[in-house]
């Protein structure tokens, strides 16, 4: 069994700075992933908005793929350890926290950084998955601004929906938000902005039943073209009457499910967020929390980043405190 200054679970962009300014600060870092570094940030095609990556030459802006990749080598060069491995759970006793892993190896450390990320809830219909990233999206600040002037969906109901039809409707004139009930489940203030605002059309009592891309055989990758919508009663349901709309893309806001199975003893808010301080310290002493499975207003590559650097420093100073009350140093 192996024991670490500080673990952080989860390698999205919040995982992989917290790595690196924990490393930096002189600690013994693992990071557990189970998948490849980088997270939902990987699905970005190009990172426009975060702060100075702005290409070189004519060349564009780094994708998520090649921006993952830079931090996931920096926190190496810093002396970060990676682990590709699930955690079957994470038990904490005496100033210790105690990771079982997927292969039943286990892993100690005294502070614990949570970077789990969320979910986004898809709608779970015909071309949702096939179209990820050519014209269907969870993130309308990240990839909006490619469809300017487009003919663009969004599906939901609530604020999230609500908030990120406005932002659309900044980028183009013709925005359709659907919606599957009689009424917006959004805030009444929210909700009444967005029916009143004329570059969103709101479709009640419908609800996307397929993604299409173009009918015709093109070379290369194909794009959202079109969306199958079907009429729903009051109770939400279809009723089987379907009909066919242009599209260039559609927007999914149906809601995320933060990753916290492991912590349940953490506090958490009405949505399942873990609740931190400004030091992104949980409830649980030892355990930081980072990234989009934090309870935050805005959730982006660079808020995610910031909360990182944020945890692993506040990790490194609450090790010391520990470490001047008696607790053994590595």
């Amino acid at each position: 069994m192996s024991t670490f200054d500080l673990i952080i679970i989860g390698a999205g962009p919040a995982g992989l700075t917290a790595a690196q300014y924990g490393a930096r600060a002189n600690l013994k870092v693992l990071v557990i992933e189970q998948l490849a570094p980088g997270g939902q940030a990987l699905l970005i095609d190009v990172l426009e908005n975060y702060p100075g990556n702005v290409g070189v030459g004519d060349a564009p802006p780094k994708t998520g793929f090649e921006f993952s990749q830079d931090l996931h080598k920096q926190a190496e060069s810093f002396g970060a350890e990676f682990l590709t491995e699930s955690v079957l759970s994470l038990t904490h006793e005496k100033d210790l926290f105690t990771l079982t892993l997927g292969n039943d190896e286990k892993r100690t450390a005294p502070a614990v950084i949570l970077a789990t990320g969320a979910q986004h809830r898809t709608l779970d219909v015909p071309g949702e998955a096939e179209f990820s990233g050519r014209g269907v999206s969870y993130c309308a600040t990240c990839d909006g601004p490619f469809f300017r002037n487009k003919k663009i969906f969004v599906a939901g109901g609530g604020d999230a929906a609500c908030d990120e039809a406005q932002y659309l409707s900044r980028l183009s004139s013709q925005v359709v938000l659907v919606h599957r009930r009689s009424r917006l489940r959004a805030q009444k203030a929210l909700a009444e902005r967005t029916l009143n605002n004329p570059n969103i059309e709101v479709r009640f009592n419908t609800r996307i039943r397929e993604i299409r891309g173009p009918q015709a055989a093109i070379a290369g990758p194909q794009k959202v073209a079109s969306v199958i919508l079907e009429r729903t009663g009051d109770d939400g349901k279809g009723t089987g009457e379907t009909y066919e709309d242009a599209a260039d893309a559609v927007f999914i806001f149906a809601g995320t499910i933060p990753q916290t199975s492991l912590v349940p003893d953490a506090k958490k808010d009405e949505s399942g967020y873990i609740i931190t301080d400004q030091r992104m310290a949980s409830s649980v002493p030892g355990l930081f929390a980072a990234g989009d499975v934090r309870a935050s207003p805005f959730r982006q590559v660079v808020v995610a980043a910031a909360e990182g650097a944020i945890a692993a420093h506040c990790a490194a100073e609450y090790l010391d405190s520990i470490r001047n009350s008696g607790y053994p140093a590595r």
